[in-house]
Formats: structure tokens, sequence, C-alpha cells
């Protein structure tokens, strides 16, 4: 399978060779949704928490004797059942880390990447250079000829520091490297540009 190779104006200037293992075969859904689930479990803040019976504040004398008064007892005004006491069994501060296989890691960005392709959202260029112009008017100007439009991933083995200063404030584009892309960063994306050398490494890594 080879797939076209474009300037920064979109011309044709060569291809490059797609392995079937990583792009080829059935687009493994389920995979991909392990991945996003993962993703998102390691960036949510476990930062929840409710007072307890031990953190509210109140004093923890008993407010009657036990008996002779007619009324329940009760040991003190911080407990679960009076108004302003404490919370049971309330959410506390956790991590939602789990541990997913490497396999499954590696697996839903080969599937993401195939479903990007299939849909012919996937574009891979030479470089990504705007030209002399280092401007982020410039960097827009070739995302969209490159067909960039709504949210889009650029993904290069290592971004050059003028491109990343020029394309970093430009609504809806995100950078990645080459060694850090998930699967979640290419399905989560309406459209991937991808250097030449990214795709090599891809497959190197993916294959």
């Amino acid at each position: 399978m080879k797939i076209d190779v474009v300037n920064s104006n979109k011309e044709t200037v060569g291809s490059v060779e797609l392995k079937d293992d990583v792009f080829g075969g059935r687009v493994k859904t389920d995979l991909i949704w392990e991945a996003v689930v993962h993703q998102n479990a390691q960036e949510h803040k476990g930062t929840h928490a409710v007072k307890n019976r031990a953190a509210v504040s109140g004093s923890g004398k008993k407010p009657w004797r036990q008996k002779g008064t007619g009324r329940a007892r009760v040991g003190e005004i911080r407990n679960p059942l009076w108004r302003k006491g404490g919370t049971v069994f309330g959410p506390q501060p956790r991590s939602y880390e789990y541990a997913l296989t490497r396999k499954v890691k590696l697996g839903a960005l080969r599937a993401a990447l195939a479903a990007k392709l299939a849909d012919g959202t996937l574009t891979v260029v030479d470089s990504l250079d705007p030209g002399s112009e280092k401007k982020t008017r410039a960097t827009a100007a070739m995302l969209k000829k490159l067909g960039a439009s709504g949210k889009t991933l650029v993904i290069d083995v290592k971004h050059d520091d003028a491109f990343t200063l020029t394309a970093r404030n430009i609504a809806g584009v995100t950078l990645k490297p080459s060694g850090r892309v998930t699967a979640r960063d290419v399905i989560d994306t309406d459209h991937v540009i991808a250097t030449r050398e990214a795709i090599e490494k891809l497959q190197e890594s993916l294959g």
C-alpha cells in the first residue's frame, strides 16, 4: 500500500510505502476505546473530597447523658444522622490510574492511524516548512493548503522550534512528536498531517 507525499503547496513529490500490518486490516475500535478511556483516567484529577465525622467542625462532647432523658442516645453532634454532621463513605482523594499493556496501546494507535487513512484524512508531507516568512499567518496558510480544517494533529519526529512557535497559537492545531503520539491524539482530530520521517518512525515502532 502506498500513499502520496506532498509538499507545503500540496503538490505530489513522491510516495511512501505503508505496511499492511500497521495501516491495513480491520480497524479495531475496541482497542481505541480502551486506550482512550485509559488516557482519560490518567488525566483524571482525583481531588474530590467530603468531610467525614472526624473532619467537620463541632465538639466531640456527648450532648446529654445516655439514659433517662427520653431522647435518642447520641455520642456527638458531628454524627452523620444530624444536620451538618459528617458524610459517610463520601468521595476521598484518590488516583484513577490503572495499568494498560503495551500491546493494547500499540494496537490502538495502529487502529487509529488505519481509521484516518481509510477516511482519507491522513496527509503525508515531505517537510513542515511554511517558507522564509516565519510567521503564524504563513504557517496557518500552509496547513490550510494541506487540508487542515477543524481539529488538526501535526506529527513530526521532532518539531522545529520556529514551526512550534508559529503553530502553537493556531486554534485547533496540536503538535505531537512521533514518539509520544497516542491513539486518543489521532482519533480526536478531524485531520492528521504527518511528515514522511514521522510515518517511517511510527511504522518502525508499530510494525
